[in-house]
């Protein structure tokens, strides 16, 4: 078994604040791709508000085509969702895997969510207990857990207090989003080592914005502290759109480099990936953050 999960979020986190909207058709492909990449989740999209986030108003015709397909084996599909409505449109059209959260801002919030973060903690909790009970996976994530755009630093026990919650109330996989890419190695390995002494059967998951070029490191910094679940995005897409500046995600090839070059998931195809973000950054007509895709990979072998 591996010790690193690798969760796409490209077609999702990496589309959403793209103002040229990619067909369903390429969607479909691009997924397609993806399956057979070596990757262990992907997330194919949200059931989200179309008017708020038009990139994502095929979320549920996306999820049809590929539950008509039935379940293959390999990569299963997530789905964002933020409230109840969102949920029944997933289980209604085949999604089984749902990650869910509250942001720890109360400002990001109330502009993601239209909610402050104790409504939106309720909200959530309902939402996850609807979803459990209909026999999908949950996972619940704290944005703008290491700090807000809007309100800078965010304390650090306001995230462990969500955590708590969550874990309390029988959700015991857990992703830390750095939703405004404020965080820092030093920082990141405090907040899952305090995580973990929660509970020490907590599946940590993390999600870093490369706002400020610090998404790798962090990245390193979590391995290190033993969070397992890694969300990333093919060609470094993505950004929330509601927070005060968007910063592409973890990139997906440069993480799956670095950790061939460390000796794990040498089973993962880097060059789908690098395939898929090429043909990303041929759509969109401009480079994206990503580096292997262009560079390539260094050649087996050679270490310095």
């Amino acid at each position: 078994m591996s010790d690193v999960f690798l969760h796409e979020v490209g077609m999702r986190d990496g589309l959403q604040v793209e103002a040229g909207v990619v067909p369903t058709a390429r969607k479909i492909a691009w997924i397609g791709r993806l399956l057979g990449s070596g990757v262990d989740l992907i997330q194919a999209g949200s059931f989200v508000n179309p008017k708020l986030v038009p990139q994502m108003a095929d979320t549920d015709e996306m999820f049809r085509h590929f539950a008509a397909m039935g379940r293959p084996r390999g990569p299963r599909l997530s789905a964002l969702v933020l409230n109840e409505r969102g949920l029944e449109r997933g289980l209604a059209c085949g999604a089984d895997y749902f990650c869910m959260g509250v942001s720890a801002s109360e400002t990001h919030s109330r502009k993601n969510t239209g909610m402050g973060t104790d409504e939106a903690i309720e909200r959530m909790l309902a939402t996850g207990r609807r979803a459990r009970e209909a026999g999908a996976t949950v996972q619940m994530s704290v944005q703008s857990a290491f700090g807000c755009g809007y309100e800078g630093r965010v304390p650090e026990t306001r995230v462990l207090k969500i955590v708590d919650r969550f874990v309390t109330e029988g959700f015991h996989a857990i992703s830390l989003a750095d939703t405004a890419g404020h965080a820092v190695p030093p920082q990141v390995a405090r907040l899952f080592r305090d995580i973990h002494a929660i509970d020490p059967g907590i599946v940590c998951a993390c999600h870093f914005h490369d706002t400020y070029g610090l998404a790798m490191v962090n990245a390193w910094a979590a391995l290190d502290a033993g969070v397992t679940y890694f969300e990333s995005a093919f060609a470094g897409l993505g950004g929330c759109p509601f927070t005060a500046l968007a910063g592409g995600n973890l990139c997906t090839e440069d993480f799956v480099h670095l950790l061939q070059r460390t000796g794990r998931r040498p089973d993962v195809s880097l060059e789908v990936i690098n395939e898929v973000a090429a043909e990303a950054e041929r759509f969109f007509r401009r480079a994206l953050p990503g580096v292997v895709h262009r560079t390539g990979v260094i050649p087996s072998g050679r270490t310095s």
